[in-house]
């Protein structure tokens, strides 16, 4: 079945989400007060001083543990967001940048609509340049901060910067007064770094199981119950006295030159944007009915929800889609595409439990099985596929697409994957880290744990995982409508030749490693094994 759209020019522009907005400023408004917290009032005489919200990747307000429990605790709340230089320095392995123009520019959004938002309930984003555990402790000794309230992550780099961040509170001394039966006193002591746990659909603490014996397979996740979306009230305020809150940095001041998107969907940052686009594909285009037929498209901006950029920043709370997706059930109807949903963000959970579970094993080139395996780093191959310069047009028009929006299928990714990493032999980590530069909806645990899966090496154990571009361009683009929009030459072309033009296109660099035709012999369940694999997503897309 082709999921295509036969209307696409190769100039047509597709906006994410594609609201007027009269409906990008009362959707989110309305959800804002149906999740605002009738309940104001602060838990007994507990509330103190003043505490900080170090936002990281959670950049928004409905379902953010971290700034309720610093309002519950505090008479003022400090929210701060560091643009650490780390995050525009270069991946480990091949020194491509590690925040691409595109994520850049996407962050610049989320914040901008973070203060937005943050100002309405009566508080504002305090902006800085340079690394947390330099400007946390300095910020906490200066307000006289009690406690610092984080989302907990759990990657290497992350984990570093958390215990960098813990080092340097001990250093700082807060004077706390104390009442006793003789009046007043004071102590000295040390603000505290409180890490939540808020970026899953499924709470760690809810698992059925030590996250530490993650089994290979998710199903029993199924057995955990999914904790209700955090309400806060409608005013946080007041903030603590600040000179100066700062203004968000140009692209050129953090080193990356300007890209507009020319063609192909762009996307548009922050949690307004979010919620929109939730309620604009489950509700105002009742889309989700159909979500498990369409979502293996490539082309235009409704095939599928979409929502994995706005995840990956934090800007969308997983648990908010969930009870969005049983209210439809409720309000419309349940079948297997509102299933299919939840299967989705479950997988999206449990790549990030996977990451606790090995930890760095995860970017090493054996991955988490220490496979052994010879791997190329031909520069010049991986430059043709990563400029979309191999001569096949499915794999070309896909990295064209990527390098353009910031964004690719989820059933291009698994294909430009398999490509690299069978038919080139190419180290997947040379991908992976361009995937990294490149995507929007890039977090580390979804992107490396989705590499090292399809290059073999990551905890499934059948390594053998190929996806035969001539049977995936027959069945999802038929008619060469995805390659002809990314390619325009190939618009002049017969359509059922515009996947394999011959000479009519740029040579072929490398052969597939199971012909054009397709695999065959012992091969041809590869077809229904690669549907099966289809099921495990690149996030949210």
């Amino acid at each position: 079945m082709s999921l295509s759209s036969s209307s696409s020019s190769p100039s047509q522009m597709y906006h994410v989400p594609e609201l007027d907005n009269n409906d990008m400023d009362h959707v989110p408004d309305h959800t804002f007060q149906k999740y605002t917290s009738s309940n104001s009032t602060k838990r007994g005489s507990t509330s103190k001083g003043t505490s900080i919200v170090w936002f990281r990747n959670d950049l928004r307000i409905l379902d953010n543990e971290p700034l309720y429990k610093a309002w519950l605790s505090s008479q003022t709340v400090l929210p701060v967001y560091c643009f650490d230089p780390r995050l525009f320095a270069t991946t480990y392995h091949f020194g491509f940048p590690k925040t691409g123009v595109l994520r850049a520019q996407f962050l610049l959004e989320c914040l901008a609509d973070l203060r937005k938002n943050l100002m309405k309930r009566g508080l504002n984003l305090l902006i800085l340049h340079g690394k947390p555990e330099d400007i946390i402790p300095s910020l906490a000794e200066a307000f006289g901060v009690h406690t610092v309230y984080a989302q907990r992550e759990t990657c290497s780099e992350e984990l570093n910067v958390e215990r960098s961040v813990i080092t340097g509170l001990q250093q700082v001394v807060i004077p706390c007064p104390e009442e006793s039966s003789t009046g007043v006193t004071h102590s000295n002591d040390s603000p505290k770094l409180q890490l939540i746990w808020g970026s899953t659909m499924y709470h760690i603490d809810d698992l059925s199981f030590d996250v530490t014996c993650l089994p290979d397979v998710y199903t029993q996740f199924r057995q955990c119950s999914i904790r209700t979306c955090i309400k806060l009230p409608a005013f946080l305020g007041p903030p603590p006295a600040v000179e100066e809150w700062g203004c968000l940095p140009s692209l050129e001041q953090l080193g990356l030159c300007s890209q507009k998107v020319s063609k192909g969907m762009k996307f548009v940052g922050g949690e307004t944007a979010a919620l929109s686009r939730v309620y604009e594909y489950f509700w105002k285009k009742d889309l989700l009915k159909v979500y498990k037929e369409t979502r293996n498209g490539m082309l235009g901006s409704d095939y599928s929800t979409k929502f994995s950029p706005w995840l990956a920043s934090g800007s969308l709370s997983p648990r908010f889609i969930h009870e969005e997706v049983k209210r439809y059930e409720n309000e419309r109807q349940a079948n297997s595409s509102t299933y299919w949903v939840l299967f989705e963000l479950i997988w999206r959970d449990y790549f990030r439990f996977l990451s606790v579970k090995y930890g760095n094993s995860l970017f090493y080139i054996g991955g988490p099985r220490k496979v052994q395996r010879s791997w190329s780093q031909d520069q010049n191959l991986f430059e043709s596929w990563k400029d979309g310069r191999t001569g096949y047009p499915l794999i070309d028009a896909n990295m064209k697409e990527l390098s353009t929006t910031g964004f690719m299928s989820n059933r291009g990714r698994q294909i430009v994957c398999s490509f690299l990493v069978r038919d080139m032999g190419i180290d997947w980590r040379m991908g992976a880290e361009w995937f990294e530069t490149c995507l929007l909806d890039y977090d580390p645990c979804s992107n490396y744990g989705n590499w090292t899966y399809g290059s073999g090496v990551g905890n499934d154990p059948r390594e053998d995982r190929y996806f035969s571009i001539p049977k995936q361009a027959q069945t999802y683009d038929p008619e060469g409508e995805y390659v002809a929009y990314w390619l325009p030459q190939l618009g002049k072309i017969q359509k059922d030749k515009r996947n394999f033009p011959g000479n009519l296109y740029i040579p072929q660099i490398v052969p597939l490693k199971f012909g054009n035709t397709g695999r065959k012999d012992k091969f041809s369940g590869a077809r229904r094994a690669n549907d099966r694999v289809s099921e495990r997503r690149w996030n949210m897309r």
